[in-house]
């Protein structure tokens, strides 16, 4: 493990966002545990995942637009009122990252950006479909132990090139490194051994992989899609 818990030390504006969010008040208050080095955060569009683990990047030190730990910050762009104020208990060998920038090892993938992030990585995004250029970042980027952050992988990817990368985190798991991925796969969240955080208007939650709502839903629907349909079509 390279982080153990999140946490931000003085909890100020909670009537304001990102404060008034629940997940937020709920890292306010208690912090998050990571138990297992690949941990998914889950939850339904504006439960607040992306806003935890662009905060959680940022608080390591990796760009909010995505990219490794090779790239740093623009001047102009500040870090989010949330990555400035979180927080991290670690283990020996992540707190030797965080107090060494030439020793931290990590990426934040974002959906929205990860071509971008590509780039200035080397890649070369325009020879690539959008679904290869996630993949060539997970073959060539997450090889070190370090703390690899993503949001939302699956969005780029089919069936097969999502359980690619299903293999992709046990084998970085399993080299030492330290996954924190907002998803809404019930593919990905498959993985043995993750933890699975669920995230709603109740805060944080962690949950068994058949007990989550993402699975039950994706389970009813694959079973009888009308069942959903008759209440979205005419």
């Amino acid at each position: 493990m390279i982080i153990e818990r999140a946490y931000v030390p003085v909890a100020s504006f909670q009537d304001e966002w990102p404060w008034s969010v629940p997940c937020v008040r709920a890292l306010l208050a208690d912090g998050l545990r990571f138990t297992a080095p690949v941990t998914f955060l889950v939850g339904e569009n504006g439960s607040g995942k992306s806003t935890l683990v662009e905060a959680l990047a940022e608080g390591f030190g990796l760009d909010s637009w995505g990219g490794s730990h090779n790239w740093r910050y623009a001047p102009d762009r500040p870090k989010s009122v949330l990555g400035e104020r979180i927080r991290f208990d670690a283990a020996p060998h992540g707190r030797r990252m965080l107090r060494s920038w030439s020793a931290r090892k990590g990426f934040f993938l974002r959906a929205e950006t990860a071509l971008n992030a590509l780039s200035r990585e080397g890649f070369e995004p325009d020879s690539l479909s959008h679904g290869e250029g996630f993949l060539a970042a997970f073959r060539g980027q997450f090889i070190q132990p370090g703390l690899y952050v993503m949001d939302e992988p699956e969005a780029a990817l089919s069936f097969a090139s999502c359980l690619e990368l299903l293999g992709h985190l046990d084998q970085l798991a399993k080299k030492g490194g330290q996954v924190i991925c907002a998803t809404h796969s019930p593919l990905l969240t498959a993985l043995p051994g993750a933890d699975i955080i669920e995230i709603g208007e109740h805060g944080l939650r962690r949950a068994a992989w058949d007990e989550l709502a993402l699975v039950d839903h994706w389970r009813r629907y694959l079973t009888d899609p009308q069942s959903y349909l008759r209440h979205v079509l005419d």
